[in-house]
């Protein structure tokens, strides 16, 4: 069983360890000599705990034996995005300016995680702070795509789309500005969910931008995404954006039919805002298809251009990440990496407070314009991303040239969720992004499950090979 632990979803894991048929030391000792093996080629990881990890996993082992068993995610090893705190351990941010910062205590999340019965296997490759770009001028090289290591993973949660997609760790968390889970997620073939704004607690996790940062899972599956959701959601008093709002069982739904479910389909975001590939543009809609088969009802609707949602977010975000990293831009720039500061942490002292104000006015009609949307549909859906560029393609100014399909879900503060709707002609997964009324994560959750159910392409994985490195590849540095 052990060679093939490495594939299984949490939900079959979690079942595994809950009638001791599989124990956390196993799970855990298999997870830490597959990282061993694996990680130097894929580098996922800034920090493996693995002495952490191991007595994490006894502890485990001895509370499901004395039938003290906590629920999903007891005995469940994970890895966090290295801007989440983490009492005693390194939380760099993938910089040079944090390379040395211990944390005393643990981001909300991740306490949450621990409480439930998770195994810290370490920290994860990220951009520069949650971000910048794939930069090779930082202390830790960046994190490689699982599916072919000459290509991006997608960022900013560059490291967690990896681990998931290398079968490193079936739980990881992430955090989108402005696609950082999405992105990757499309990239490396896993689920990923921006949560609602406000759902996830954001204490003790590096910020980008006070507006639009969400903590939220990355796992092989929707059904995994809600049971790591369950865990971390929930109203703290110590971000000042938390909401509270009643808590659902996320995975109630989950298997649930969808006849009856009125789907809304953005088509002029991939279409004509942002013409996507035609490999991309073909597997959306063949997902469309899929979920008009399940019984869903499709009308196609319009909002704002995509470059609204895009100038909007931009103007805010970067007034914002500017404020955050003020002090070190000014005091040590030369310790940032060069597309941390290309894309736009600078040009942030640019946007005057009455541009500032103006993005945030214009953001509040936005939203306001998509509560008459939530009246029509019960989720939307548009592309995602994908397949992923080669790493030496990426160009800093490429920031700046166009929008995103995923800065819309971050202005409307929605829920959003990638799943894997096939692959390009290389080999590459692809995904399609499903969003929904804010608060909704689960019929989001819903949509995505019976997705994958009716498709299985998230049964594929990656081939690796034991024991090389990237450089042993002879692959180009960007």
């Amino acid at each position: 069983m052990s060679d093939d632990l490495h594939d299984l979803s949490i939900a079959r894991l979690a079942a595994l360890l809950r009638t001791r048929a599989l124990s956390p030391r196993e799970l855990t000792a298999a997870l830490l000599a597959r990282i061993a093996a694996l990680d130097p080629q894929v580098n996922a990881f800034i920090t493996v705990t693995a002495e952490e990890a191991q007595a994490g996993a006894r502890r485990a082992e001895a509370e499901i034996a004395a039938g003290r068993y906590l629920g999903p995610l007891h005995g469940i090893p994970f890895a966090l995005k290295d801007i989440y705190d983490t009492r005693g351990v390194l939380t760099s941010g993938h910089s040079r300016i944090c390379i040395d910062r211990v944390p005393d205590e643990d981001a909300t999340a991740v306490r949450r995680l621990r409480e439930a019965g998770g195994i810290l296997l370490g920290k994860l490759a990220t951009h520069e702070f949650a971000h910048g770009g794939p930069s090779f001028d930082l202390p830790w090289p960046p994190a490689r795509n699982p599916w072919n290591l000459a290509h991006f993973t997608g960022g900013s949660s560059s490291g967690p789309a990896a681990a998931v997609a290398a079968g490193f760790a079936p739980a990881t968390l992430g955090s989108d500005t402005g696609g950082s889970i999405r992105t990757p997620a499309c990239f490396c073939g896993i689920a990923g969910l921006k949560p609602t704004y406000g759902r996830v607690s954001r204490h003790g996790v590096l910020p980008n931008s006070f507006s639009f940062d969400h903590c939220g899972p990355m796992a092989r599956s929707s059904e995994d995404c809600a049971i790591l959701l369950q865990a971390i959601a929930g109203f703290d008093a110590r971000d000042p954006a938390s909401v509270e709002r009643p808590l659902p069982d996320f995975r109630a739904a989950l298997g649930e039919e969808l006849a009856g479910l009125r789907v809304g389909v953005v088509r002029h975001w991939w279409e004509d805002d942002l013409k996507v590939g035609g490999e991309l543009a073909a597997a959306t809609d063949a997902a469309i298809d899929v979920l008009r088969s399940l019984g869903a009802t499709i009308e196609v609707v319009r909002l704002r251009p995509a470059q609204d949602y895009h100038d909007v977010k931009t103007v805010i975000a970067l007034a914002e990440l500017f404020s955050i990293y003020q002090d070190d831009l000014v005091r040590r720039p030369g310790e940032f990496g060069a597309d941390f500061l290309g894309r736009g942490s600078l040009a942030g002292c640019l946007v005057a407070g009455a541009d500032y104000m103006h993005a945030q006015r214009v953001r509040r009609a936005m939203l306001e314009e998509a509560h008459a949307l939530w009246t029509r549909c019960d989720v939307i859906v548009t592309a995602g991303g994908g397949p992923a560029p080669r790493l030496d393609s990426h160009r800093t100014v490429a920031f700046w040239e166009k929008p995103t399909l995923f800065s819309p879900f971050s202005v409307l503060a929605n829920p959003a969720l990638i799943v894997c709707c096939g692959y390009g002609a290389n080999g590459l997964p692809m995904g399609a992004q499903i969003g929904g009324r804010p608060f909704d994560e689960a019929t989001v959750l819903k949509v995505g499950h019976a997705y994958e159910r009716a498709t299985g392409w998230g049964a594929r994985r990656p081939a690796l090979e034991w024991g090389l490195r990237w450089c042993d590849l002879h692959l180009p540095k960007p």
